[in-house]
């Protein structure tokens, strides 16, 4: 594994085949990789960067261009635009955190646009902004684990039957943020399916790594108490 030839800052692709390797949890054929392998997710990540840099130019040159008394409608759109990008660029491989700090100065701008268009005699629309712009900030601040961005992915990167043994394998940070953008009847699902996962690798007797366990615990602890929490298989 060590002879592998990772990136310091893997992609989406890249991360996704390190997830799986040597890990009990996901299906044998998966617990291996060639360099090959890791090249093939490497150019993929690579050129996701590469459309993306591209995209973010014309992102940003369209930012340039706005006129001042640009229609909100055409405001409100660009900025939808901006935050679709930067969760995007939480997902890629590299060091553009200048591109990511771009945006966030980008919105910025955008939502300070908004709010004069909006005026000083609506509380009502200046409120529902305060709360677009505190949850914004939670979304980004879960965005900092870019397993949240590999979720969020509209291309399912993270296919369903890996969704468990993914969340299972990650650090406790990083399933507490998957956690928040869960609904309660998917994290029970998950938890149901978890515990049948652990218990068919024991099973087929492999040792579960504890991380695992705790994962799960985590997970079982974060469900909504109403009296039907899933229980361990039989």
């Amino acid at each position: 594994m060590s002879r592998l030839p990772f990136n310091a800052r893997p992609g989406a692709h890249e991360r996704h085949l390190r997830r799986a390797l040597d890990n009990p949890l996901f299906p044998p054929q998966r617990r291996k990789a060639t360099p090959q392998d890791v090249l093939r997710e490497q150019r993929r990540d690579y050129e996701e960067l590469m459309g993306f840099v591209q995209r973010f130019e014309d992102l940003v040159r369209e930012a340039a261009e706005l006129p001042a008394n640009a229609e909100a409608d055409v405001v409100l759109e660009l900025k939808e635009r901006l935050d679709r990008a930067y969760e995007e660029a939480s997902g890629l491989g590299g060091d553009i955190a200048h591109i990511r700090e771009a945006l966030i100065k980008l919105i910025g701008v955008t939502m300070a646009a908004v709010r004069r268009a909006a005026g000083d005699d609506d509380p009502t629309a200046l409120e529902k902004l305060d709360m677009e712009d505190q949850a914004r900030a939670l979304h980004f601040r879960l965005l900092e684990h870019p397993l949240i961005a590999d979720l969020l992915r509209p291309d399912d990167l993270i296919p369903p039957e890996d969704l468990v043994p993914t969340l299972l394998s990650e650090s406790e940070d990083a399933v507490a943020a998957a956690i928040a953008i869960l609904e309660p009847e998917q994290l029970a699902l998950i938890v149901r399916d978890a515990q049948e996962l652990l218990a068919r690798v024991e099973k087929r007797g492999e040792a579960v790594p504890e991380a695992a366990r705790a994962r799960l615990e985590q997970m079982r602890a974060a469900l909504p108490d109403t009296g039907a929490e899933p229980h361990d298989s039989d």
